[in-house]
């Protein structure tokens, strides 16, 4: 793939996901980043400080003409942002969440396919190999499943700071809920079909109309159910706020965090330290037939190899013309699942998928 002319490549929005992308095209001999926008200018590991920040996206997309568009910025602007840059001809790496709507997400993915334009969306634990893993073991559990999962971070500083700005537009169960819906589409065949959702507002600092606190209920047509909890904030515990568990008649996969852990540590997100399966099988004694087998993940990529990965993936996925059309469908349907699940909140009523 490298022997081939590096894809142009311009990066808007440089948040923390942002500008670890950029390193990742930087760093990929694949890739020849033109420029980066952004509305203000900020700063910049080095390898970075070379590129120009221009602060308009549609000036630079008229005046660059990228081959692919990287879309970091915040949520409100990801769909119109897609659409524009696949109608001037580029392929398009969007962070998740899709857009903010059900109805703006399938506008992407219809552009993506009138104008023949990949589209990768930003999951990036499908490019972990412990997650991978993950899925791979509570599938051959076998269904219908119980999906018990968290990621609550106590949040301070810069880290709160970011967290607030981004629930200008985005709750926080659905924009870290969109990744762990993700993982329980991939384990299950089944459909959603209902949707509850429970959220608190706890604190004064942001808008009265959003909450930083949001707890979901996912209900699946085979009698499969799952849970989900987000919440931001100096307010946040440390207990429990990493819970990755999926239990099957036949057994369970779980994951077992490092007790040292920090929920706003960016590389816990997605570090499984230990990965523990746990047999329902018993013997003629009633005794379990087998110990737990301890899966040890050591190794692991961090957070900026990880994103080397993903775009390791969109590279391959322009050069080998790979058919994405399974990718763009789950992004869609666990996107609509935690919509639903805000929508919920805000109502106080269940939601039929």
């Amino acid at each position: 793939m490298t022997a081939q002319k590096p894809i142009r490549v311009l990066v808007a929005g440089l948040g923390n996901m942002g500008r670890s992308h950029a390193l990742a095209y930087h760093n990929n001999p694949g890739f020849e980043i033109v420029g980066l926008v952004n509305r203000s200018v900020v700063a910049l590991p080095e390898e970075l400080r070379s590129y120009t920040i221009h602060p308009s996206f549609d000036q630079a997309l008229a005046e660059l003409k990228p081959e692919l568009v990287s879309i970091n910025t915040y949520s409100d602007s990801h769909a119109d942002y897609a659409v524009a840059a696949m109608e001037a001809g580029a392929d398009v790496f969007v962070e998740k969440p899709l857009a903010t709507t059900v109805a703006d997400a399938e506008r992407v993915v219809a552009a993506a396919r009138k104008h023949g334009r990949k589209l990768v969306i930003g999951y990036i634990l499908r490019h972990h190999p412990s997650w991978v893993r993950l899925i791979e073991e509570a599938r051959k559990l076998g269904g219908p499943y119980v999906f018990r999962m968290n990621l609550n971070q106590q949040s301070s500083g810069a880290t709160w700071e970011t967290h607030k700005s981004l629930m200008k537009t985005t709750s926080p169960i659905v924009d870290c809920g969109v990744h762990y819906l993700d993982v329980m589409l991939q384990i299950t065949d089944a459909r959603p079909v209902q949707v509850r959702g429970m959220g608190v507002r706890l604190t004064d600092e942001i808008d009265p109309s959003m909450y930083n606190y949001g707890h979901l209920q996912v209900l699946f047509d085979d009698n499969t159910v799952g849970w989900y909890e987000a919440g931001w904030g100096p307010m946040m515990s440390e207990t429990a706020f990493f819970v990755k568990d999926v239990i099957s008649p036949n057994g369970c996969v779980s994951i077992v965090m490092d007790q040292n852990a920090k929920s706003d540590d960016i590389d816990s997100h997605t570090k499984t330290s230990t990965i523990r399966l746990h047999s329902a099988k018993t013997g003629p004694d009633g005794r379990f037939a087998k110990p737990d087998e301890l899966l040890n993940m050591a190794g692991e990529p961090g957070h900026q190899d990880l994103c080397d990965l993903e775009q390791a993936f969109v590279l391959k996925a322009i050069r080998e013309d790979l058919d994405l059309g399974r990718h763009m469908q789950d992004a869609v349907r666990s996107l609509s699942v935690c919509l639903a699940a805000d929508e919920s909140v805000r109502t106080g009523k269940p939601v039929d998928l």
